[in-house]
């Protein structure tokens, strides 16, 4: 067998068999394949696409291609959470603790941010001594003592995917979706888990820019997770506007905060109980969605979520007092404030604009391993259908650079539409999908 044939055979369109996927991925570990050829093989799958049982097949390969988490040895259903993307979206942060405050062991293995999106781990590390390189003992000792444990991604984990998308990256073939389900669930079901509720955004901030895109791969992700023999459900969500007001690492962890304490942003709150609630009902611990997010709403308002949270910390190094004194994190020295300069209702509020303004002032990165700013961002004062009067503050630019303060502020400015009419309500989650 030759790669050359199998890159002929899709780029006409062929569909391949299993043993065909598992020489491909087997060359690409070895690092058989030249990278202009792997380029080429990524575009025709791009363009000619793949049946479900050639993803399922190519899926399977790339979560065996490297280490497989056991977590056999913990008690109970493992559940984790994957979202797509987007500007504002601190949702493990929340999510984690309050779905492990309900006795479900939450096992989370989380990226760095790039581009306009922020990441997990850049935000936990914005709390000092917090330590997002556990061991693979180290993780599942902590999981069995405290039910929740959140780290970086190991290169050990999948690492066929590592090398496709680093590719992909670069040539084209971001959007491609057989290779996007198959980076997404190959990941997952290598970490170990049994229950898995995708987030996949949709809008201006997100990865893909439409509702219709958004739900395709959605269907494709569920129907691959069956063949897999996992409980797949798939959350469409909104990203048309930052999700909650806060954008940047150290400000996103202290809206983390509030919202464990009851005191989050509407947007936030309901997306977390919303995910958690359906993570409960896939480890039945609840037989409805409905019955969880009660749940979930209890162990906010009786504490034992924050509770959780500040046991997360303490177990992975960080500094617990960062809960009641957020003000030990990294702070910006300027705070510039944006004004409305007219009346009117936010009909639009553009996120990726405002991950742009945010990437800018140093808390985003262009490449991977590019140093992060964890004090600067974007506070908003609105959202979507809020009225604002000429003069009333926009939002809040946090910066320690001010070298590009004005770029940033005019992204600001520009991300907002107004409208003299109070805009269509838009639904933050739109439709969800189970097995």
């Amino acid at each position: 067998m030759k790669f050359i044939d199998l890159l002929k055979k899709k780029r006409d369109g062929g569909i391949y068999n299993k043993e065909e996927i598992v020489f491909i991925v087997k060359e690409v570990i070895a690092g058989r394949i030249p990278d202009y050829q792997l380029a080429a093989w990524l575009m025709a799958v791009h363009i000619q696409n793949m049946n479900e049982e050639e993803m399922t097949e190519l899926t399977t390969q790339m979560s065996i291609s490297g280490e497989i988490l056991d977590l056999s040895d913990i008690k109970g259903i493992k559940v984790d959470k994957h979202s797509t993307g987007g500007v504002g979206d601190k949702v493990t942060l929340v999510l984690a603790p309050l779905v492990a405050s309900a006795g479900v062991v939450f096992a989370k293995l989380s990226g760095r941010g790039l581009g306009h999106t922020g990441g997990t781990i850049d935000k936990l590390e914005a709390i000092p001594g917090f330590n997002t390189s556990l061991t693979t003992d180290e993780f599942i000792l902590q999981l069995k003592k405290i039910g929740v444990a959140v780290i970086g991604q190991t290169k050990n984990l999948a690492p066929a995917d590592g090398i496709l998308y680093a590719l992909r990256d670069v040539t084209g073939t971001i959007e491609s979706l057989p290779l996007i389900v198959s980076s997404i669930l190959s990941k997952k079901i290598a970490a170990g888990t049994d229950v898995i509720v995708l987030d996949v955004k949709f809008g201006s901030g997100a990865f893909m820019p439409t509702f219709e895109l958004a739900k395709k791969l959605a269907g494709l992700l569920v129907k691959v997770g069956e063949k897999l023999n996992k409980y797949v459900c798939v959350v469409l969500s909104d990203m048309d506007q930052p999700l909650g007001k806060s954008i940047g690492n150290t400000l996103e962890v202290e809206e983390s905060i509030r919202t464990l304490q009851g005191e989050g942003p509407q947007d936030l709150t309901e997306i977390c109980l919303t995910i958690g609630g359906l993570l409960l009902k896939g480890a039945k611990i609840c037989a409805t969605l409905e019955e969880g997010k009660e749940l979930l709403n209890k162990k906010i308002k009786n504490g034992d979520a924050i509770e959780k949270f500040k046991e997360l910390i303490i177990m992975q190094g960080g500094n617990k007092n960062v809960i009641n004194n957020p003000e030990i994190m990294p702070h910006a020295k300027h705070i510039i404030s944006i004004k409305s300069d007219r009346n009117g209702y936010i009909g639009h509020l553009n996120a990726l604009k405002v991950g742009q303004a945010c990437k800018l002032l140093g808390g985003g990165r262009e490449k991977k391993g590019d140093p992060i700013d964890h004090a600067v961002g974007v506070v908003l004062n609105c959202k979507r259908g809020s009225y604002l009067k000429q003069g009333q503050d926009i939002a809040f630019i946090h910066a320690n650079d001010l070298n590009n303060i004005d770029t940033a502020c005019n992204l600001i400015k520009e991300s907002i539409t107004y409208s003299d009419s109070s805009p269509v309500e838009i639904p933050l989650i739109r439709e969800i999908l189970m097995p």
